[in-house]
Order: C-alpha cells, then structure tokens, then sequence
C-alpha cells in the first residue's frame, strides 16, 4: 500500500512538473510574440498596434467631364504599381514556376531574361516582401501580369501585391485648362482645384473607400488582401457647354495672333446668344521663352480698364436718359480737350472730327465726343449717370461658378475718392474696370434684344448615365438692360462700326457674314513714357439674327506690329466668326425650309480643308461621310481629293500636314 502510494506521489509530481514547464514556455512564447508584435520592428520601442496594421483611404475615380458633343474633357484613368512578396509563394511553387514568370516579366519588358531571374532569386533569398515589379501600368498591363506564373495565384499564394493610383487625364491637353481645371499642389502641401474641376468638386469627387494594410519591412505598407474593405464610388459627371470644334478655331486663332503681335497674354470667349451657354474659352500667357499657354483665367479673373469697349454702356446711359438722340450734332473740335488746364482727352484722328453726329462719334469712336456727350449732360448730377450705370447691373458680378471671379469697379460720386475726372474719364472706358467676361455679357445682352443672361458652362450633372441630378437652364439676370428704343440705335451704330468706311473696324467687313461690334484700344502705363495698349473687340454675328457673342483681349501687343483694336483684336473675331459660319451653315444662313435642300446639297461636296487644323478638316470631311488618312502633324496643305467635286461612296481623303 505504502508502495503504491510512493508510486503514484512521484507520478503526481511528474504531471506538476511537465505542467509547469508546459506553462513557462506558453509565458516565453508569448512574451516573444509580444516582444516581435511591439518593440522588434525600425521604430523602436512603443509602438501602437494602430502602426503596424491601419485602414488606407482609397481615393475614388472622379467624374468626367464632357464637352456638348459627347467628347472627354477631363477623365479619371487607374494607374497601377506592382510588388512581390517574395516570401509568400512555397518552395514548390517558386522552383517550378521562377524561370517562366522571369520570361513572362521579360517579354513585356524587352529585358534580359537571365537578368530578371536573378532578381527575383535575390529577391526570394532577401526575403524581400515588397520587391518592385512595375508601375505607372494602365489597365490591360495590369492584366497581363496579373496572369503570369505565381502572380496569377491568389495574393496569399502567389504574393502579388497591387497598388492603384488614380491619375487625372485631359485628352484635349492645355487647351481651356483653366477653365476645365485642374488639381495643384500648393507650396503648403494641400492640394486646390481651378475652374469646372474647383467649382463642381463635391459633385466630380465621389466616396472614399477604404483598404487594410500591414506594415513590414522598411516603412513600406502592404495591403492585407485582394479586396477592399470599402469599394470607393465613383463621382459625377458633368457636362459642358464647350463646343470641341468651335473651342479648337478659337485657341488657335488667338494663339496665332498672340504670336503674330508677340502679345503678353489674351483671351477670347465665344457665348451662344440666347442661352449665355459659353462655347469656346480661350486664355493664353508668354513664357520667358516665347511660348504661350493657359497660365491664368483672365476671362474670368482679370479686370482691366476696358477703353473704347465702355463707350457703348455711356451711350446707352445718355440714350435712356433721353439728354441725346443719335442724331443730336457734338462738336469734337480739333480732336482735343482739356479738363483743369491739364489734363488732356485726345482723339485719334489728328484733327478731330469736327461737328458729327452722336452716332457717328460712337462709330468713329471718337474720345472727345463721347465725353462731351456725358460731361456736358451729367457734371451737375453725376449720380444720376452712374445711377444708370447701376440700373444696367454694370457694378455687380456675374456669380458665375468658377472661383477667382474678378470684382467689376463702377466708381460713385459718393467715394471718398471720387474728384472731378471720374465722370469725363468714365465716358471713354478709364477709372472703371470689368474683365472681358463682364463685358461680353453686357454685348450679349443687346444681341439678345435686351435680356442679360447669366453666363453657363454645364449643361447638366449626371451619374452613370442615369437621370441628370441637376439640370442647368438658361438663367435671366436682367429682363431689360434698357428700351426696345434705345436697342435699336445702338444696334445699327454697331452694326456701322463694322459695316460703313468711317467705323472703326470696317476692314473686317465680309460680304457673306454681317457683324456688329465695337473696338477698343485702351492704354496701360499711360504716366510713364513707355504707354502700352490693351486691343479689344466685342460684338456679335450675324448681325441681324445674332447666334454668338464674342469677345477678344489682347494685352501689350508689340507697338512696332500694332496695337489699335481694330488691327489686332478684330481680325482675331472675323477669323472665328468665319470659321464657326463656314462650318455650322445650316444654323446660321438659311431658314428651315432650306435645311433639307442646302445640307443634301453640301454634304456631297468635298471642302476645301487647306489650311485648317487636323481637328477643324476632320470634322468638316467626315460629316461628308470621307474616310480620312493623316500625314503629319500641324495645319492642312495638301488635300488628294479636289475641292467642290462629289463624293462618292466610302472615298478615301489623304490629308498632308505641316
């Protein structure tokens, strides 16, 4: 008995024993594990579980941008950057499959085989967990690689770890970038969007998602599995009213000009009459070397003293107020007058013009007779003339949804700083300054028989091609800017300025396609000896049914080339009026009964294409159903098919460019 007992006290001891033991080595393991989870890694001691495995935000795809054909503006492409974790695959995998994943990776590489193989081998004997493959990858590259030996293995066999960025692309590239926008980095490391990309973000940027990760070696992330642990949603589209075609004649235009007159900067916007819908945006600035490109929105931003351009606005005034008729006789004298003994308005005919017309002074746009017009009639009430100034909503802005919108200025009789010049100087564009967006809508609102429409550049927002969430129509900022009465004079005055010898821009005339407008040529500097000019022109076409409004800026041409609007900024608003004319007929010449007849008619003629862009002659030749092959890149200037004959059915077109 006492032996048994004996036994089976030693048996007990044993089982405490190996207990014991068991337990202390379940206390080391799991301090070791402790040890390795929070203090063995590059950091050193204190780690927070949180620093080693974390939530990665994903940025969604943002929305495109459209222009009103249906063309791509703006548009959110994945990018993808590959790495291996060379640990992950088995021993089996690795051996078997290492030299047909070195010639799959090579052949789309164009790299030595023998050299890829070694550092996947260096890689697997680094145990190296992050080791790059590739990046910067569209879609379809991803793919490929996705499918060769070991990475087409689920990430935790094969080890394929894929990180996608997503990268904001412009097909048409600088072309109206400031006003389809674009993401920049600031100096403080925030980013900041301008114009449409700005403007509409919260719609465009859609909902983060979010992606687990684990830290390893080096400071380097590693996503913990093939899926997300949120899928980001993709935001809204929206949709412009930019016109590609018309978008492409108007910055080449103006880029042609800009570099005919070796101009500082310009811009020109093209607006739809009726609906204020802007068409074509144009905003380009000099480098230091030459070239131009869209540095800043100055349609939008920039305010100038616009010159010439405001003498409509001050005859308007004058009208209403009923203080002239157009036939009311000024005497401009000998072209000069002086204010306070020295202060000097001047024309530019040497001269003057003598007695004329208060019509003839706004078309001949004579300085000396437009002041008269508004000092002799206001300088015992000027707060009546800015009053209708004010009436005419000239001070306010437009409130158009890109941000940086300059602020007009409207001097008032009531400022601290108003003295016995603003009224005189006023009269012909100085002391008061609008940006030439301002100054567009105010012409647009004569073409458009007095109504001012808001400026628009979406047509709708929309998502996955469902039901637009917002739909953008035109919007009436003023119902009247003045009386059918007043209207109609002013319309024929500009419409003189362009049509009869003595305007101001008569030499931009053209016998198929009626203008009306007025120039102006505005002086910056003008305290010092080196005066330079801004050149402008505004106006509409065809004058007696206005489609379009046009406005074009020229800032500090070269004085040795020109620099009167009427030679400068002019031709640039002919040559684009033209060029939207010849290619949209059908909206332009001729009523509705002829639509069928004309567009029958024309579409079976083939153009005549030299000298165009590469996107102005294709877009005229396909929509004469002409298959079309490209030599070269530049302007048209040679065409295989002759001009004016027909086409015939599925004809081929050989354009040579340079």
């Amino acid at each position: 008995m006492n032996k048994e007992s004996s036994q089976s006290r030693k048996l007990m001891h044993r089982i405490y024993l190996l207990t014991f033991g068991l337990f202390s080595f379940a206390l080391v393991l799991i301090g070791k594990l402790i040890y390795i989870q929070f203090y063995e890694n590059d950091l050193g001691l204190g780690l927070a579980p949180e620093a080693l495995v974390k939530n990665v935000v994903l940025e969604p795809s943002r929305g495109n941008i459209y222009a009103a054909d249906g063309n791509i503006l703006a548009t959110s492409i994945y990018r993808y950057e590959l790495h291996w974790d060379a640990i992950t695959p088995s021993i089996f995998l690795f051996e078997k499959n290492k030299k047909a994943l070195a010639d799959s990776i090579a052949n789309l590489r164009r790299e030595s085989p023998a050299k890829i193989l070694k550092s996947i081998e260096d890689a697997r004997l680094q145990k190296n967990r992050y080791w790059l493959i590739d990046k910067n990858l569209s879609y379809s590259e991803y793919k490929r690689y996705k499918n060769f030996p070991i990475f087409k293995q689920s990430a935790y066999r094969g080890g394929l770890v894929v990180e996608q960025e997503i990268k904001r692309e412009r097909p048409l590239g600088k072309v109206a970038e400031r006003t389809i926008g674009y993401e920049k980095k600031g100096l403080d490391g925030t980013y900041f969007r301008v114009g449409l990309e700005g403007a509409f973000s919260e719609y465009l940027r859609g909902d983060s998602g979010l992606r687990l990760k684990q830290k390893i070696a080096n400071g380097q992330w590693k996503p913990i599995s093939d899926s997300n642990e949120k899928e980001p949603t993709e935001g809204f589209d929206l949709f412009t009213t930019i016109d590609v075609n018309m978008q492409d004649i108007t910055h080449n235009v103006l880029l042609s000009q800009l570099e005919k007159f070796e101009a500082h900067h310009g811009t020109v916007v093209l607006m739809e009459v009726e609906t204020g819908a802007i068409k074509a945006i144009a905003n380009l600035g000099r480098t230091k070397q030459g070239k131009y490109f869209e540095k800043l929105n100055y349609a939008v931003g920039e305010t100038y003293e616009p010159g010439s351009t405001f003498k409509l606005m001050g005859m308007i005034a004058a009208l209403e107020d009923k203080v002239i008729d157009e036939d009311s006789i000024v005497d401009t004298g000998n072209g000069e007058i002086l204010f306070f003994g020295k202060y000097k308005v001047k024309d530019s005919k040497k001269g003057g013009y003598g007695h004329i017309t208060a019509a003839k002074a706004f078309e001949v746009s004579s300085n000396v007779g437009l002041v008269k017009i508004i000092y002799d009639h206001y300088k015992n009430n000027p707060k009546k003339f800015v009053d209708r100034l004010y009436n005419m909503r000239l001070n306010k802005p437009l409130g158009v949804p890109i941000h940086g919108e300059g602020i007009p200025k409207i001097p008032y009789p009531t400022d601290l700083d108003w003295d016995g010049l603003d009224l005189p100087w006023m009269a012909y564009g100085y002391g008061v300054s609008l940006t030439p967006l301002q100054i567009l809508t105010f012409y647009n609102a004569i073409a458009n028989d007095g109504e001012m429409v808001k400026p628009r550049f979406l047509n709708k927002i929309s998502n996955f091609g469902n039901d637009p969430t917002q739909i953008f129509s035109k919007t009436v900022l003023s119902s009247s800017i003045c009386s059918k009465e007043t209207l109609t004079k002013v319309k024929k005055m500009m419409f003189n300025v362009v049509d009869k010898k003595w305007g101001t821009a008569y030499r931009i005339k053209d016998t198929l396609l009626s203008m009306a407008g007025k120039t102006g040529t505005g002086q910056i500097d003008y305290t010092t000896d080196n005066i330079k000019y801004i050149s402008s022109f505004v106006g509409y076409f065809p004058a007696e049914d206005p489609k379009y409004s046009c406005i074009v800026v020229i800032h500090k041409p070269n004085k040795m080339k020109g620099y009167y609007g009427a030679t400068v900024a002019a031709p640039v608003f002919k040559t684009i009026a033209k060029k939207i004319f010849n290619d949209i007929p059908y909206e332009v010449k001729v009523s509705n009964k002829d639509i069928a007849i004309l567009s029958e008619s024309t579409l079976n003629i083939i153009p005549n294409v030299s000298g165009l862009s590469e996107l102005e002659a294709l877009n005229k030749l396909k929509k004469c159903g002409l298959k079309v092959k490209i030599i070269g890149t530049g302007i048209v200037k040679y065409q295989s098919l002759k001009a004016g004959t027909h086409v015939q059915n599925q004809e081929k077109i050989i354009l040579e460019l340079s």
